[in-house]
């Protein structure tokens, strides 16, 4: 997913528990490196084959002409025209003038194709993920660094006698826990109940509370207002 730093989203829920990572002994995992120079050129250099047919494509929707453009714009018919046939590279500031001669946005026409930019995807690979040492259940970090404290939602996995132990959060804060393998046992101030697979447990987060494996268990945890 472009734009997710897994080292922040370690750090910003490290922040949110009140956790020493280094002291208490979290490690994050990062399968893939970040992309190369050379990969995000590649890309850069897809966006800008596109420019050229948006451009025509939003001259053409507006019904206005090479010369209409030019004159609203202060760019030449001519450079106009190669830009259009892709075979003279605009300069910011020409792109800016046709994006304002055009009435077009200009960080959209600067983006991928709309059906592909409204998706972000997180691969399964690129997940951040935390092992709690001498705990040793597993976090995996599913929602972007700007969600924290909102909506934040991790993907559990313990082995039996795990516990994750938590102080309280925000006043008003609330946990959404569904498990999806195994038991778990989940405690609230004092309230305790247990849970199987496709069972749900929602419950307050602004007391302490803790959640511990029963067996070698998967869920999926959401945490509203913390």
């Amino acid at each position: 997913m472009v734009g997710f730093d897994p080292v922040l989203a370690m750090h910003t829920f490290c922040r949110r528990c009140f956790i020493d990572w280094k002291q208490f002994g979290l490690t994050l995992t990062r399968r893939n490196p970040p992309r190369t120079q050379l990969e995000m050129s590649k890309a850069d250099c897809h966006i800008l084959s596109k420019l050229p047919a948006k451009l025509k494509l939003a001259r053409q929707q507006k019904g206005l002409s090479l010369d209409v453009v030019a004159k609203l714009s202060g760019v030449s018919k001519s450079m106009l025209s190669q830009i259009e046939r892709g075979t003279s590279n605009p300069t910011i500031s020409t792109l800016w003038n046709l994006t304002q001669a055009l009435q077009v946005d200009f960080a959209g026409l600067l983006e991928g194709d709309s059906a592909q930019s409204k998706i972000s995807v997180l691969r399964s690979d690129d997940v951040p993920t935390i092992t709690v040492q001498g705990v040793g259940c597993q976090i995996r970090i599913l929602s972007p660094p700007e969600d924290a404290g909102s909506l934040e939602v991790y993907e559990l996995m313990f082995k039996p006698g795990d516990t994750l132990s938590s102080q309280p959060h925000s006043i008003g804060a609330r946990e959404h826990l569904t498990v999806t393998e195994g038991r778990l046992t989940v405690k609230s101030g004092d309230s305790t109940e247990t849970l199987a697979a496709g069972d749900t447990a929602r419950y307050p987060a602004d007391v302490p509370h803790s959640i511990v494996g029963e067996s070698n268990a998967k869920a999926i945890l959401i945490v509203k207002n913390s």
